[in-house]
């Protein structure tokens, strides 16, 4: 019997959302769009996660990073104290490989100033843009993704003689030497000639940057060719074992301190951290993008439910009659507010499906048209469906409320 009843009121439901087209689809669009925004910027938000996560862990979880500022620092947010710090040198870097015996290498790496053009040609082909990164040789050792595709990485030969050699990104590679291998071959960056000694594996792309787009040269020699920003350097070590990092860390402040003659209980004038910062910085962002998401989508469904709630209470006015003849039949007020209340959560269940519908076209057009990543999650989508079914909820409340305590008799004679 409730079943049938409960069957009754879903029909009812649909015949009116049927009857009032163009009322029900603008009735719907405010929950629409809410859910489609939830829907939609969470599978951004969980594949940039997801793509950010896989990067990190394709470098390699056991590093210590050592820079002049913390990370997530800017520039207008200096204090005096950063203002004054001094600049890591190349030379720290050796004395933490040398002295830190929890240390098994050292990366150390800077990039040339992007505000110089550098054209990096071979021939009559050229690519504009790509980055050019003075390395040591002991990347492959810290960071698993600098291994060689084809021919080596830089030696400490290399460094040590300040060798014109180079090593190539997948993609730079790909676009000087498209129809041959470039090792032993000449390029030339800002008119100085450097030998290519090898090609590194492809690592793709993250936030829909390349990765593979840049030249690494032995540091020594891209100190004495090309400008940087000394500040921009950055050390990158590797503990012998996992369990060592702490005492690494320990070590590596310790020389530091002890190199860049820091007094005692005076606070570091640099910075040392592993990649559960990073991680924690990043969380912030998505946050703060989260908190942005919830205030765009709860006007869409504020907006939704006052509209919901309107179209209730004309819906009442204009059934006033049937519900005085339904009463008169034996209809109970209870039966009343089951029925204007599950109108209500059918309206707004429905505009959340076409949002969660709407949603997937947008993460996948999103991931289509551009390298963003997009991945659209179980739970979002089953939460932004109960959202939508909780709005229909409390708006129809009121008008369910008022339907259920008409008076059949002032009912049966409303024209």
């Amino acid at each position: 019997m409730r079943a049938s009843i409960f069957k009754e009121i879903i029909q009812m439901a649909f015949d009116s959302l049927k009857t009032h087209k163009l009322r029900s689809f603008l009735t719907l669009l405010g929950i629409t769009i809410g859910v489609m925004t939830v829907v939609g910027m969470v599978s951004i938000i969980q594949g940039l996660n997801k793509s950010f996560l896989q990067e990190l862990e394709s470098v390699g979880s056991d590093i210590i990073v050592v820079s002049k500022f913390e990370p997530g620092i800017q520039t207008g947010e200096l204090s005096e104290e950063r203002r004054q710090r001094k600049d890591l040198t190349f030379d720290d870097a050796m004395a933490l490989e040398r002295e830190c015996s929890l240390v098994k290498a050292v990366a150390v790496d800077i990039t040339a100033d992007i505000s110089e053009d550098f054209t990096i040609k071979y021939r009559d082909r050229k690519s504009q843009g790509a980055l050019i990164i003075g390395m040591n040789e002991g990347f492959p050792q810290v960071l698993s993704v600098y291994l060689p595709q084809k021919g080596r990485f830089l030696t400490q030969t290399d460094i040590l003689h300040r060798t014109p050699v180079c090593v190539l990104g997948h993609d730079l590679a790909e676009t000087l030497f498209p129809h041959t291998h470039a090792l032993q071959k000449e390029i030339r960056i800002g008119g100085k000639k450097f030998t290519v000694v090898g090609v590194l594996q492809k690592r793709g792309q993250i936030f829909g940057q390349s990765q593979d787009n840049f030249v690494g040269l032995p540091i020594t020699t891209f100190i004495k060719y090309f400008p940087y920003d000394k500040s921009n350097l950055e050390i990158i070590a590797a503990p012998r074992e996992h369990a060592d990092i702490p005492e690494a860390m320990d070590q590596i402040i310790h020389v530091l301190r002890k190199r860049r003659k820091v007094p005692f209980g005076k606070t570091n004038d640099f910075a040392v951290y592993t990649q559960e910062t990073f991680v924690d910085l990043y969380n912030q962002l998505t946050g703060a993008a989260y908190l942005v998401m919830i205030a765009i989508s709860s006007i869409g469904l504020v907006v939704g439910g006052i509209g919901v709630m309107n179209i209730m209470l004309v819906s009442v006015k204009e059934r006033t009659r049937e519900i005085g003849i339904r009463k008169a039949i034996g209809a109970r007020s209870s039966d009343i507010l089951k029925q204007f209340l599950m109108e209500s959560i059918f309206l707004t269940g429905t505009g959340g499906t076409l949002g969660i519908l709407l949603g997937f076209g947008i993460a996948f057009t999103v991931k289509s048209a551009t390298s963003l990543p997009a991945s659209v999650t179980t739970w979002s989508v089953i939460a932004a469906f109960l959202v939508s079914l909780i709005v229909g909820l409390f708006s129809g409340i009121l008008p369910a409320h008022r339907a259920a305590q008409l008076d059949p008799i002032i009912s049966l004679r409303y024209e």
